[in-house]
C-alpha cells in the first residue's frame, strides 16, 4: 500500500483518522496525502473559477495551508512521508479527483461521535465517498492510540459479485495479520439453515490462499443488529462490508442499514467497492 488519502476539516475527528492513517503508513512505508477541500461558492448557475485570484479565496487557502503545516508538525507524523493538498472544489468531487490523480490505495476518514453519516466529516459527502469510492474507505469514529486489526469481520451474503472485492479484503487481512471472521446474518425475512449458509461460505472461499479465517452464521432480527451484536460479542477491531456504487451497500445492505451500522458502533468500518 503506497498512498493513503486523509481528508481533513481540522476537527478532532479528522485528526483521529489521521492518527490511524499515520500508524498504518508507518508500518507499511506508505505516503499520506492530507487533503483539505475549500468548496466553491455558487452564484445562480455559475461556479466561481478556482483559478481566479480572489482575495477571500486566497485568505482561506492560506489559512488552510497554515493549518496543514501545523498538523504535519505533529509528533505522530514525524516518521511518515506526508504531502498536503488544498483544492477549491465540491467536497465529494474533490476527494474523488485527488484520489484518482494520485492512485490512492486507501481513504481514511473521521466521523463525529456516534451520530451517523449526517455528522460525518465533510457532511453528507462522506456517505457518497463510502458508496462510490473505487478504493477502500476506512471510517474512524474515536481516538485509537494503537490501531490493530487482530479480529477482522467481513459481513456478506458471499455471492459471486463480491469475489473481486473480497480479494482486497484479503489483502488487508494479510496487511494487518488478522483473523478473518466470515459472517452471514440470518433474519426472519431471509433465513437459511446453518448447513446451507456454511456451504455457501465454504464454496465462496474454497480457492483462497488464507488460513486464518473462520465461518459464522448469526441469527438476529435485522442484518445490522446481527452485525453489531456479533461484532460486540467478538470484540472486533474492524467491520468490513462491500458496497455497490449504484445502490449503496450491497448485496444485502441497502437503505438505512449502512447508516445504522455507523450510528450504533464505535468500531472502525471499512468498505470495499463491488
Amino acid at each position: 500500500m503506497k498512498k493513503i488519502l486523509v481528508p481533513t476539516d481540522f476537527s478532532r475527528y479528522s485528526e483521529y483518522a489521521l492518527k490511524v492513517a499515520a500508524q498504518i503508513a508507518s508500518e507499511n512505508n506508505s505516503e499520506i496525502i492530507l487533503l483539505h477541500i475549500l468548496e466553491l461558492p455558487q452564484h445562480g448557475s455559475f461556479v466561481i473559477d478556482s483559478g481566479i485570484n480572489i482575495p477571500e479565496f486566497m485568505f482561506f487557502k492560506n489559512k488552510a495551508l497554515s493549518n496543514m503545516e501545523d498538523l504535519m508538525e505533529k509528533d505522530y507524523l514525524k516518521e511518515v512521508l506526508v504531502s498536503k493538498v488544498v483544492v477549491f472544489e465540491k467536497a465529494f468531487a474533490g476527494i474523488m479527483d485527488v484520489c484518482n490523480k494520485n492512485n490512492v490505495d486507501l481513504i481514511v476518514m473521521g466521523s463525529h461521535g456516534s451520530n451517523g453519516f449526517q455528522e460525518l466529516v465533510l457532511g453528507s459527502n462522506t456517505e457518497k465517498v463510502v458508496r462510490s469510492s473505487k478504493v477502500p474507505v476506512l471510517v474512524i469514529k474515536n481516538e485509537i492510540k494503537k490501531f490493530g486489526v487482530k479480529k477482522f469481520i467481513f459481513a456478506s451474503e458471499f455471492t459471486d459479485e463480491v469475489k473481486k472485492s473480497f480479494q482486497k479484503v484479503l489483502e488487508f487481512a494479510y496487511l494487518f495479520d488478522s483473523h478473518l471472521s466470515l459472517l452471514m446474518i440470518n433474519t426472519p425475512n431471509s433465513f437459511k439453515s446453518t448447513a446451507i449458509a456454511e456451504k455457501i461460505i465454504n464454496d465462496f472461499v474454497k480457492d483462497i490462499n488464507y488460513s486464518k479465517y473462520s465461518l459464522h452464521v448469526y441469527n438476529d432480527k435485522t442484518v445490522e443488529k446481527g452485525i453489531l451484536n456479533f461484532a460486540d460479542h467478538e470484540n472486533a477491531d474492524l467491520i468490513a462490508l462491500c458496497t455497490h456504487g449504484r445502490t449503496g451497500f450491497s448485496h444485502f445492505l441497502n437503505g438505512s442499514i449502512s447508516e445504522d451500522l455507523v450510528n450504533h458502533t464505535i468500531i472502525p468500518v471499512m468498505t470495499f467497492r463491488i
